[in-house]
Formats: C-alpha cells, structure tokens, sequence
C-alpha cells in the first residue's frame, strides 16, 4: 500500500471473496495487516457480516469494526456509521473495508463512498479486487464461463427472473445470475423454458457454511438464501465429470 496524505485519510475497498478464506489474495492480506483499521458491514453492532468472518478466520486477534446497514430497499450504512468512518478519515487513517467478493460489483462499498463525500468527506480511495462467487461456482463445478468470442450477462434476480428472461433470449450469451435465490424455483423454471437448464449450475453460499452446487436441472428444493449464484455458461462437456 502506498503512502498517503494523512490529512485526508484513505479508505481501500478490499474483497475477501465468496466465502473460502483460501480465495484471499495475498495484496488484500498486506493491506489488511497494514491498515490502522479494519471495518466490515453487518446488519447491526452486534452481528458478524460473513466478509468480516473470513478475515477473522485469516487475522486472529484482529480489531474489527462493524459498518451496521440498513437492510431495506435502497437502505444504507447508518448515519452513525457514516460518522465514524468520517472521524476516523479526519484523523487521517488508513481504513480497509472489506466486501464479500469483489469491491466493484454488487458490494457496500460504493453506497458507503457516495455517502461519505456527500457528507464532506475526501478521502483518498484504493481499490484491491477479490474473487467473485460466479468464479468460484464455474471452478468448483469444472465448468467454463464464456469460451471464445462468447458474450458475457450478468444479471441481478432480486426481483425476480424477468432480467434472466431478457437475456436468454440471445441464446449465444452465457449469463451469470446474482442474488436471485429468494425466486430459485422462477429462475430454474426460466432457464428450462429456454432449454439452458443443462447448460447452468447453481450455488448456494458457495465457500460458506451451509453450501450446495449442483446442476440447474437437479437442483433440489425450494428457494434458496440471498447469496445464492447461477452460471449459464457453455455446455458441459461429456469427459468432464
């Protein structure tokens, strides 16, 4: 991590993964170790968010303090939060803040940043990327993603399958599906429709505790978590087992 200007502080988006402490990279362990101060998103003071569970597992000992979110439709970190992460910039700290998975996409830390500047804060900012779950999944199921000039989607199934919908219709794409585990049963019914059922694989906290893959056309049971990830990608191959 480079040196910094102590009168602005500095907050680094750091990504912890998809669950698997093993998935850490070894830049985000060095600017977890030489940050003044570890914070991590939770639902409340008082609960362990997963990001900040697996730099536990990696850090033991380690301070860690919690950034509580309002988990609501277009909910954020809390007013409190906000003025904490504020004073401590104002101090000039180095602040890592750790995401599941990778800063950029889907993450807390973005919200975080527009409501820190919007309240007069300016700090510097880094960026350390981590694995993505969709990585993990294709890897974990030895299936490819995209192959050759194939293009890439990557939808968001909160509300529903709808987005999905949309992009099978280019049945060329390979489409990758985030937080769409509350509409499971929708989405696997979509993907069956379109005939990709066997073409996708499907992921529940995959690298956490309580993990299921398997494929879209024999997934079992009714909906999943939140963190649950569906790859459509190229078809799977016979010798691949």
């Amino acid at each position: 991590m480079s040196t910094h200007n102590r009168g602005r502080g500095r907050i680094v988006g750091v990504g912890v993964g998809p669950g698997d402490p093993s998935l850490v990279t070894l830049k985000a362990l060095d600017v977890l170790r030489a940050a003044d101060r570890i914070v991590a998103p939770s639902v409340g003071p008082d609960d362990e968010g997963r990001a900040e569970s697996i730099v536990a597992s990696l850090l033991p000992g380690a301070s860690i303090d919690r950034a509580p979110f309002e988990m609501t439709p277009g909910g954020g970190p809390t007013e409190d939060a906000i003025a904490a992460l504020a004073g401590w910039l104002a101090q000039g700290e180095v602040i890592a803040y750790v995401t599941l998975g990778d800063p950029n996409c889907y993450s807390t830390f973005w919200s975080l940043l527009h409501r820190l500047r919007a309240g007069g804060s300016d700090p510097e900012v880094e960026i350390v990327p981590g694995i993505m779950a969709f990585q993990e999944l294709a890897a974990r199921a030895l299936r490819p993603v995209v192959e050759g000039s194939q293009p890439l989607r990557l939808v968001v199934g909160l509300e529903g399958a709808g987005d999905l919908k949309e992009a099978l219709a280019d049945s060329k794409s390979a489409v990758v599906v985030y937080k769409g585990g509350r509409h499971l049963t929708e989405i696997i019914e979509a993907l069956s429709e379109a005939g990709r059922d066997r073409d996708a694989v499907v992921g529940e906290l995959v690298g956490l505790e309580g993990e299921r893959i398997a494929p879209a056309a024999k997934w079992s049971g009714p909906n999943a978590s939140y963190l649950a990830t569906v790859v459509v990608g190229s078809p799977p191959q016979e010798d691949v087992k």
